[in-house]
This record gives C-alpha cells, structure tokens and sequence, in this order.
C-alpha cells in the first residue's frame, strides 16, 4: 500500500474544517448511500459493526429533532441539509454470526454481559462515527459533529423501543466556510504521545 497525495489529506485532515453553516445545496439520498458504503468498510473489533444511522432531512424529521438539541445547535442544525443521529445498537452482537464467521458464537460472550456490550457498542460505534466524518469530507461533503443534545429525549423521540442509544450527532452539507470560527491550535506529539 502507498501514501495518499498531499491533496487529499488536506481534505480529509489538515484543511478540513467543522462547519456551522452550509449552502443551500441538497444532499442527495444517492449520497448519502454512497457515504454508507465507503464508510462500512472501516475496522471495528470482531467486525461488530455496532453503529446505527439517522439521516434526518425532512422539515417533518428535524421538527422531531429541534426540541432535543441545545439551544445553541438549533439554528445551524435547522439549516443543515442532513443531520446524522449516530447512534449505537445494544444488541449489536446478534449479527456476530454472520458479521463474525471466524467465530459464530461471538454473540454469546455479549449477549450475558451488559457492561462488556455497553461500552464494546460505544467504543466502536463512535469509531464508526469518525470514520462517517472522514468518508464524508473525502466524498465531497463538510461536516459538523456535535454533543450538545439531551440524548435521554432524543432516543426517546426516534429509539422509543430502547434498542439503539444515540451517541453524538453530525451535520452534513456543503460548507459555508464565512461562519467558520478561526482555525484552532492542535496539541504537539510530545504532549500527547510518546514512544516507547
């Protein structure tokens, strides 16, 4: 395998930016098919997959939305063409036998063990999450992820039956880079790596 040209990762890291407003510009439900299918393919452990996606896009779906969001995430969220609820399935290791075949009974190790499902869904859910982010922005598409949700009332307006538990949300378009805040400061390696 061989490096990525300097074009792209300007894209996907070193000049990608997260955006609080975006054009007009629809996003297509072909888009946002093809965005799955790229971001699929990135590793999770066992293959567990346990992300879930909502890309919510009608007036009738971001209404159910708004009263979740905080304050401050209204207005842009509103005005996103898409916005992603990444969610997690608590029941994800019932795919394992098929998502898993090296070893079908994976499942069983889950299925006995909240804590071990719980934070193997978040972990790799939010894994999965990022790699929707990078998919995107090498699609084409800008992003904003986001925190400042009550995530209690949103699973209860889209997840009422309690399988799936939201996780954090992403709005998606094309950017409007004049609402951009200045580009902040990244930590050096030696703050926050080391090798041993």
């Amino acid at each position: 395998m061989t490096g990525i040209s300097p074009e792209v990762l300007d894209q996907a890291f070193r000049a990608a930016r997260t955006f609080n407003a975006f054009s007009g510009k629809e996003v297509s439900d072909a888009l946002l098919r093809e965005l799955y299918a790229l971001l699929k393919w990135g590793p999770t452990s066992m293959n567990c997959q346990p992300a879930r996606y909502v890309f919510v896009k009608s007036e009738a779906a971001k209404a159910r939305l708004a009263p979740a969001l905080a304050q401050g995430n209204v207005a842009k969220t509103m005005a996103a063409p898409v916005t992603v609820i990444v969610a997690t399935d608590t029941r994800f290791h019932e795919h394992l036998a098929t998502q898993f075949p090296a070893n079908a009974k994976a499942g069983a190790m889950f299925s006995g063990n909240t804590a071990l499902a719980e934070s193997t869904a978040f972990r790799n859910g939010t894994l999965q999450g990022g790699y929707l982010i990078l998919a995107a922005r090498l699609l084409g598409l800008d992003c904003g992820p986001m925190s400042g949700f009550d995530a209690a009332r949103l699973d209860a307006e889209f997840f009422p039956d309690g399988r799936y538990k939201a996780n954090f949300l992403v709005n998606l378009g094309y950017g409007d880079a004049s609402a951009n805040y200045p580009r902040g400061p990244r930590l050096d390696f030696d703050t926050v790596a080391q090798i041993l």
